[in-house]
């Protein structure tokens, strides 16, 4: 394992109520932490060794608890049986998670976590104070998961509508504050009428009409040399080569390759000089034009300045973004009317569910009321008042619209008050096993682990809240106390001690299972302290018949 104290430790933990003792200091909340690991809990640095590497691993036996669904959904082996959850922290410091020897992310392990064990630690006794804690138990005994999640869809669906809405209406508000300038900008931008490639043909237009008389001439000058009247033009020299060459062809072979070059050449310049002379014919010096289009590119170029661009397809995708404003602008009663009439709608079909949501638990709040009452009374508490407040919130959450509060009275004539504001520790400790017990009736969760439950209790009421905890290990559940309290431990049907082993190089934290002698050793030490007594040994042995142990 090489997990801080632990240098290696195997627990082999049956079905039924086991309990975990040792001195303070032991190691019980180490071997707490690696089990946290396994939930998914993020690395404490501190308890991980410089150069070592960690590993904790776990097996479950969940044959029984239909988790068929999560390992399909998260694509992971299961043979219907056998569960393996193994958290690897290497030496870097880098976490690795492992769900059936395949990777796994700490969401997925926490998710599978959360359906195998409910580790119960003394600062959950907080939770009480928490209305979420409160509702979620109420919620699970009214067994409403189905219309819990209808409820929260269509919550969800209410929710994201109104702020479509919101969103709308300021939009709009604001995009109507800024309507005249934007209708101005659009006009402008219509008026213009751009077109995506103009802008290249235009300057490529004003460059030719700026230059035209230049063009013309050098184009004139160029068919006067192609082909002048003067009998020394190039095109009639190049026709009058060909000739003589073809006159030799029968006496001088090769003369018949270069001639047909000569006319490749001669159809070539042919071509080139009508060219010219249509082209010289279409330039022509257009004042009048060359302002038109120069006025145009000053158009142009205003927008882009003005817009901060270079190029047309900039200024038309603005254009766009005008319009898109605008459509939004002319159309944006009739979409708030639309977006107005969906939230009331959502919000009609969430408080129809919350409604259905509020008579469940108000039936189960009534059963829990009873069942509450009489595990309390079990417990000692004779004179309890245990009550669920529910009342209706100003504002629908993702609850719904009941606001849960545990009202509870320890004694005669006191009158009922918020349970965290009026209860002792030992009588919180009392509710909230009474709360853990309920709730296992009614979920299926393989293991659950107290972490010192016991904390200002003793005697007799120890005593009753070990046998609950032990009915709650029936039916092939695992329920694991780690206790103080020689009342408790004796109740186990199996008994594990954590000790410390001190050398000159280091102390290690190691855990054994107790025979029955062994028991009868650790409960005298627990009764009486460093030295045991005979009489210790004896409280022991009796605690232990009590128990239904030998």
């Amino acid at each position: 394992m090489n997990y801080a104290l632990i240098d290696e430790l195997d627990m082999n933990l049956q079905s039924g109520f086991s309990v975990i003792t040792g001195e303070t200091g032991a190691g019980k909340s180490i071997i707490l932490g690696a089990i946290g690991l396994l939930l998914g809990q993020r690395v404490n640095s501190a308890s991980q060794r410089n150069g070592e590497k960690t590993v904790v691993e776990a097996v479950f036996d969940v044959g029984q608890y239909n988790l068929d669904k999560f390992f399909s959904d998260n694509d992971f082996d299961f043979d219907g049986c056998e569960c393996v959850i193994r958290r690897e922290i290497t030496t870097a410091g880098k976490s690795r998670a492992f769900i059936n020897d395949s990777p796994a992310s700490l969401t997925q392990v926490k998710e599978l976590g959360d359906k195998l064990m409910d580790i119960h630690s003394q600062h959950q006794n907080l939770l009480l104070n928490k209305e979420n804690f409160q509702i979620d138990v109420l919620d699970i005994m009214a067994n409403n998961s189905d219309v819990m999640l209808r409820f929260q869809t269509v919550f969800k669906h209410y929710k994201t509508t109104c702020s479509k809405l919101e969103s709308a209406i300021e939009t709009a508000k604001k995009a109507g504050e800024e309507e005249d300038y934007l209708r101005f900008q659009v006009n402008q931008f219509q008026g213009v009428k751009l077109r995506k490639d103009e802008q290249e043909e235009l300057e490529q237009e004003a460059e030719m009409l700026s230059h035209a008389e230049e063009i013309k001439e050098k184009l004139f000058t160029s068919l006067q040399l192609l082909n002048s009247d003067n009998g020394a033009d190039v095109l009639n020299n190049i026709h009058e080569s060909m000739r003589m060459l073809h006159h030799v062809c029968d006496v001088f072979p090769k003369a018949e390759e270069l001639a047909e070059r000569l006319d490749s050449c001669y159809i070539e310049l042919k071509d080139i000089a009508t060219e010219i002379e249509s082209q010289s014919e279409c330039v022509e010096y257009n004042p009048n034009r060359l302002e038109i289009v120069n006025e145009r590119l000053n158009q142009i170029y205003a927008l882009q300045q003005k817009y901060h661009v270079n190029t047309i397809t900039e200024l038309l995708s603005i254009q766009s973004d005008m319009e898109g404003k605008l459509l939004l602008i002319d159309n944006s009663s009739e979409e708030i009317d639309r977006l107005r009439l969906e939230a009331l709608n959502a919000k009609v079909e969430a408080e129809r569910v919350a409604s259905q949501l509020s008579k469940l638990r108000s039936e189960a709040a009534k059963k829990m009321k009873q069942e509450m009452t009489d595990r309390l009374i079990s417990l000692g508490m004779p004179n309890v008042q245990f009550e669920i407040d529910m009342s209706e919130k100003d504002e629908m959450d993702v609850y719904g619209k009941d606001k849960v509060a545990f009202k509870f009275s320890a004694n005669k004539n006191m009158p009922l008050q918020n349970i965290s504001q009026v209860a002792s520790g030992g009588e919180i400790a009392r509710v909230m096993l009474s709360l853990k017990a309920m709730i296992a009736g009614a979920v299926q969760m393989p293991t659950i682990i107290f972490d010192e439950i016991d904390t200002g209790v003793s005697g007799g009421i120890a005593e009753k809240m070990a046998r609950i905890m032990r009915e709650m290990g029936d039916n092939g559940r695992q329920v694991i106390a780690i206790t103080h309290l020689p009342q408790i431990a004796a109740m186990g049907e199996y008994h594990f001690k954590v000790y410390k082993d001190e050398s000159e190089e280091r102390t290690t934290t190691h855990i054994a299972e107790l025979d029955e002698a062994n028991r009868i050793d650790e409960l005298a030490h627990m009764l009486s302290g460093e030295a045991i007594t005979q009489a210790s040994l004896d409280n022991a042995r009796a605690l232990r018949a009590s128990s239904g142990g030998r």
